[in-house]
């Protein structure tokens, strides 16, 4: 056990250490026994942080109870979230993360135009839109005894401020990337 703890620490040191003889000799043997359960993530400590702030916003139209149409306005999706997380002693990393990842996915897997790229494209889209239905219903769109039957959603990008030692400016107002209208998914 002595042995293979010292093995361990001496690929861990490779891998994280500048490139020198040794590591750059013993790559694959460092690679194969770090990737994928050992790897390092040191985006904390980049020296070119996010500069910006994603939330998820949607709304929808419907039909009320009565037979009336209605179109919500913009409910701020990761807002909810994030209350719904404060106070929290533990909160859930899954329920933090699923709508910002359900984002990512989908921005990763559609051109700029929206199009989207091969199956997976497709399918990042309809989770989208069933996750930002399902949050819509839950915070009661529409009114009691709604049917929302068609969903927009839409990130908002906000500007970090920089701190104020760098001398950096401020890099403009928020933007939007606003998709299409799509049948609600349940």
């Amino acid at each position: 056990m002595l042995v293979l703890t010292g093995l361990h620490l001496s690929f861990l040191f490779l891998h994280v250490a500048p490139a020198n003889t040794v590591s750059t000799r013993q790559a694959k043997a460092v690679n194969a026994w770090i990737y994928p359960e050992f790897e390092q993530n040191w985006k904390l400590f980049a020296p070119n942080p996010i500069q910006q702030n994603t939330t998820v916003q949607a709304r929808a139209t419907g039909l009320h109870a009565d037979g009336t149409s209605f179109l919500t306005g913009w409910y701020d999706l990761s807002a909810r979230d994030g209350a719904a997380l404060h106070g929290e002693p533990l909160p859930s990393h899954t329920r933090q993360n699923v709508l910002r990842r359900a984002w990512d996915l989908y921005a990763s897997s559609h051109d700029d135009d929206g199009r989207p790229l091969g199956t997976r494209g497709e399918l990042s889209a309809a989770y989208l839109t069933r996750l930002a239905t399902q949050r819509l219903e839950r915070a009661g769109a529409g009114g009691p005894g709604a049917e929302l039957t068609r969903i927009r959603v839409r990130a908002r990008f906000t500007p970090v401020p920089p701190p104020p030692w760098s001398g950096e400016k401020l890099a403009g107002r928020p933007a939007y990337r606003t998709l299409d209208w799509s049948e609600a998914h349940r």
